[in-house]
């Protein structure tokens, strides 16, 4: 209300479908730019969450922002989209095409992997399609803070699932996926978990990421938590959850480490 008092066009949407996509749209004379991320713009969630938020003035990304929020705006439009995977429209049909490249390519006798960090999965297709991927022979590596309704090591059905989960000083909120893509790697950055209310019932964005710095840090992020023998418990299926342990026996905390490279490359 304040802000209407104030001049702002605020937009409501529809009533039953949240909007949870975390998107920016600044136009100026010398060009649109666009904001895209995986936690809230809220000074507190900054402070104590870890997140990622990619600035681009690539033209068909921008554009597509824009029409996330023409949709936002008109909910009951059809837009396509073509760069963004944005649900309820499209998202969960075009993570499934991911899985299916991989399995295709791990088929086909190539190589064929997903790393995904994400904060809950629980979508009955996408964890169907994920045990279909490891039967196919493809190697899956989860980051899941929250819920997950994958059961890794199961013979036969998950034995190329690895899952860690992991609780430290900041909360583990950024949602990053890198498929293989038989060697030429794609990567994206949202704001869905792979649950029913997010891919189905809400506004919500994944981009890819074209910067190839950004694609080293997205991927040392999620090999670090990976790689984490402090608290990353290791997902065992049996709700035991033991700490991961390294082959040295040396101690690696992934939080500390991604904070150390952030600060040194600020400074």
């Amino acid at each position: 209300k304040r802000m209407q008092e104030e001049g702002i066009n605020v937009i409501f949407g529809v009533e039953g479908l949240k909007v949870h996509s975390k998107l920016l749209y600044i136009e100026s004379k010398k060009g649109s730019i666009v904001c895209i991320g995986t936690g809230n713009f809220h000074e507190g969630n900054a402070k104590v969450y870890t997140d990622y938020l990619m600035m681009t003035a690539r033209k068909d990304i921008v554009s597509e922002v824009n029409r996330v929020f023409d949709f936002i705006n008109r909910p009951f439009s059809q837009p396509r989209f073509r760069e963004l995977l944005v649900s309820p429209n499209s998202m969960k049909t075009k993570l499934l095409q991911l899985l299916n490249n991989e399995i295709k390519n791990a088929k086909a006798g190539k190589e064929a992997w997903i790393k995904v960090k994400i904060n809950h999965i629980t979508e009955r297709d996408m964890v169907e399609k994920l045990y279909a991927a490891s039967q196919a022979g493809v190697k899956i590596e989860l980051l899941v803070r929250g819920n997950c309704s994958l059961v890794p090591g199961i013979p036969g059905v998950s034995d190329n699932i690895k899952i860690v989960g992991i609780i430290d000083r900041y909360l583990e909120h950024s949602r990053i996926i890198i498929t293989c893509n038989n060697g030429q790697p794609k990567y994206f950055i949202g704001s869905a978990d792979w649950m029913p209310r997010n891919l189905l019932n809400r506004i919500e964005v994944y981009t890819p990421v074209y910067d190839l710095d950004m694609q080293r840090d997205l991927l040392r992020t999620v090999e670090y938590g990976l790689a984490d023998t402090t608290n990353g418990r290791l997902v065992d299926g049996k709700g035991n959850d033991p700490l991961q342990t390294g082959e040295d026996g040396m101690a690696f905390r992934s939080q500390e480490e991604i904070q150390k490279k952030t600060l040194s490359a600020r400074d």
